[in-house]
């Protein structure tokens, strides 16, 4: 079988992927937030979720008793009952809960890749348990690194190179120089990302908005056992078909994916 590894370091690169996603497994890397939240969200309890890309698709999960989750730019939208920090996702608000996000980056990145054939969501917070899941899928790889509006960014490019890291150790092997570069920066950052990252932009307009706290969560490493598959599906509200990616947890090695 293929083990290769390709990186994307921004949507903007999405439509050169050579040969595309389908036949291949998807990462989906926010580290600053959307896939830190989700898989804390997950963790904490959260019944069901769902990401989408557009803000009125989310106002449309209302009607199905959904909690909205959403941010632009940074900030939480009007309206809505959760932003995007992984810190207000507690067991307490989100247990049993059913929860609909969508971010700037993260869920953009992640409705892009309906044509794979097997969507994770990640981050430092399940990194291991991700690359566990990924070795029983087999299949080449393809880390998409969310980035901010297109544009390349530290974190997420870091957290690519760190699941290279452990993915080259297990037989898995490089197909493009952006997943070089990715290994090379997580080798640069000795392990120590807090100070690599910290003249990184995303981390600059955290400390503008006073959410710096958030930095200690979305850095923790394996914290948590699961991974986390995404599935496009259609959903039907209000007559309208909105494209959504719904959102598991997985134990690698419990069962076979369907």
């Amino acid at each position: 079988m293929n083990r290769t590894i390709e990186t994307l370091f921004s949507p903007a690169l999405f439509p050169y992927l050579s040969g595309g996603v389908s036949g291949k497994q998807v990462v989906i890397i926010d580290i600053l937030r959307a896939t830190t939240t989700i898989c804390v969200s997950l963790d904490n309890g959260c019944k069901q979720m769902v990401a989408v890309s557009a803000t009125e698709d989310s106002i449309l999960f209302r009607e199905r008793g959904y909690l909205l989750a959403g941010e632009r730019n940074g900030f939480k939208l009007e309206g809505f009952d959760f932003g995007n920090s992984p810190q207000e996702f507690t067991p307490e608000r989100v247990g049993g809960a059913s929860i609909v996000i969508t971010t700037t980056n993260g869920t953009q990145a992640l409705v892009m890749s309906n044509a794979a054939d097997r969507i994770w969501v990640s981050s430092f917070y399940n990194l291991s348990a991700t690359v566990e899941a990924i070795l029983e899928q087999g299949l080449p790889v393809v880390l998409f690194c969310a980035g901010w509006k297109n544009r390349f960014n530290l974190e997420d490019s870091l957290f690519a190179g760190a699941m290279i890291d452990q993915l080259l150790q297990r037989g898995y092997a490089i197909e493009d120089d952006a997943s070089r570069a990715a290994l090379s920066m997580f080798k640069d950052s000795g392990g120590d990302f807090v100070s690599y990252l910290e003249d990184a932009n995303h981390v600059q307009r955290f400390k503008s908005m006073h959410a710096e706290s958030d930095l200690d969560v979305c850095l923790r490493t394996d914290v948590s056992n699961y991974a986390v598959k995404a599935e496009i599906r259609e959903f039907l509200l209000s007559d309208n078909k909105v494209y959504a990616g719904e959102l598991v947890q997985y134990v690698p090695g419990s069962v076979n994916l369907q």
